[in-house]
Formats: C-alpha cells, structure tokens, sequence
C-alpha cells in the first residue's frame, strides 16, 4: 500500500503596503537651483535692457533706462546705424579680420602645438617655457612695441596690419599642445607604417582626431579677434578699415550726434554681441569633450 505524502499548503505573504504620497521636497536642490535662477537673472538683465533699450526712443530711453517694456516700440536706432553711419563698412572689416585670423589661428596654433607636442628637437623646454612666460604678459604692455613694429614693417593702415600681429597665439599653442599629448601614439605609429610623414601624419591622421580642441580654438579666436579693440588702436587709424570695436567705441563718445543717443549705441553693441553668441550656443557641446574615436588594441 503506497503512502501519498501531501504537501503543506504554501502561506502566501501580504504583499506590502505602498505609501501613496508626494516625494519628500530636497531642501538643497531647491536651494541650490533657486540661486542659479538669481545668478542667471543678473546676468541676463542687462542683457534684456540692451535689448528693449534698442527699441526705445531717445527720450524714453534716458528717462526710463531700466524699463523692459519699450513704450513706443520704435525702429529708429537701426534705420540710423544702417542708413546714416558706416556700421555695414565696419562689420565688413570686422568680418575680414576675424576670418582670416580664426583661420590662420587654427593652422599655426595647431601645427606648432603638435610639433611641441611630438617633435623633438633641441631647446624644446625653452621653447614651451617662453610660450608660457608670453602668456603671463598683459597685453597692454605689448601695445608700443607692436605699434613700432608695424610702422617699421610700413604695414599700418593695412589689413595686414590688423591680421599679422593676431595670427598665432600663446593660449591656442597651449590648448593644442596639451590636446595632442592625449592622443594615443599608436595612431601615428600606424600611420608611419604606411609610410606617412610627419606632416601628412599630423594633417590626415591626428588633426581629424583633434576636433574638440578645433572646436574651441575656433571659437575662442573668433571672439577674440571679433571683440579685439586695444590692436586696432595701435594698428590702424583709417576710418574705411575702421572695425566694428572702434566704430562702436566712436558712438559711445559721441559720434553721430549727442552723447546721450543710448539707443543707437544698444543697437550698435546688440548687433555686435549676435554673431559671438550664436557661435558659443552652437558648438557650446563639443568644446573640450572626449576625443572622438578610439584605437583597437
């Protein structure tokens, strides 16, 4: 006779109560994003009165300067800084410049960043270690030398004038040297296999790997050379090279009228600000990211 063992019945657990209710409040993030927002108001508010200041009167401007609302919306600074001044002259000197220096930036700084980086030859460190004494220097104090330069040279009064002087720098050598450093040598090993040379090492195999420093190298030549003011006054003194600083710089003390004009000068200093702000927003996600790519091992 077989037995049946028969299973004890299995006891099932209540399952547990869950709490309804609101997530409890973090006290610190609140804090802390609420004194962003106030850091970011300051910052944006002049911005914003720069904006509607463009768009008042003369009259309305100087007796409500902080006001937001422009009341009556009014045209007249831009009709004037494009019809009865040289702002198209000025942005188109300033456009000249600026590209021809954000360029030529970008093909020195990096090329001698990589020769710092890889190449060596004798004197290097004292080559790196001046890099660096030039870059504690204050501009200011470079500004009679250069002007004695350029004049010696018989290139004031000229774009070359403008450009030269600007079209390397110590900071973009800097960044791209550090850049390049953070490259696998593997890659230019490989490549020197293949019978690459130096050059075409550097043009065709560890440029394109360099974007993100590229990327802000452009960005910071762009708004350096753009913004630039303390140059152009020792450089040039013709009114048709004149750029967007000096011709901005000239409204402020006066020019075109009475000094009190504070909406020509916004518009002048709004439509200035466009170009560099737009650049910033645009490549602001890949300045100084990760280096794109990776080798196999």
């Amino acid at each position: 006779m077989s037995t049946t063992l028969a299973t004890p019945p299995q006891t099932q657990r209540p399952a547990p109560l869950r709490l309804r209710g609101r997530r409890p409040v973090n006290l610190g993030l609140v804090f802390t994003y609420t004194v962003l927002v106030m850091i970011a108001v300051i910052y944006l508010f002049p911005f914003l009165i720069q904006i509607a200041g463009s768009f008042k009167t003369d009259a309305e401007a100087a007796q409500n300067p902080l006001s937001l609302v422009p009341n009556p919306l009014t045209y007249a600074a831009y009709d004037r800084l494009f019809l009865n001044s040289d702002f198209p002259l000025w942005t188109k000197n300033s456009v000249i410049v600026t590209l021809c220096v954000t360029a030529g930036r970008v093909f020195f700084n990096s090329l001698a960043g990589y020769a710092l980086a890889r190449l060596r030859f004798r004197g290097r460190a004292w080559v790196f270690a001046g890099l660096v004494a030039v870059m504690a220097v204050p501009n200011v104090v470079l500004l009679i030398p250069k002007f004695l330069v350029v004049n010696q040279l018989g290139i004031y009064n000229s774009f070359a004038g403008m450009i030269l002087p600007l079209i390397a720098d110590a900071a973009g050598i800097f960044i791209m040297k550090n850049f390049f450093e953070s490259i696998p040598r593997s890659v230019e090993e490989a490549a020197r296999i293949d019978g690459a040379g130096v050059f075409r090492t550097y043009w065709s195999v560890v440029l394109p790997m360099a974007k993100p420093a590229l990327v802000t190298l452009v960005i910071l030549s762009f708004q350096g050379s753009w913004n630039e003011l303390a140059h152009f006054i020792v450089t040039v003194s013709d009114p048709n090279l004149r750029p967007l600083t000096l011709g901005v710089a000239s409204l402020v003390g006066g020019s075109l009228g009475q000094a009190q004009q504070y909406p020509l000068k916004l518009a002048a200093a709004l439509l200035m600000t466009i170009p560099v702000a737009v650049l910033f927003f645009v490549f602001q996600r890949q300045i100084m990211s990760t280096t794109e790519g990776a080798v196999k091992e």
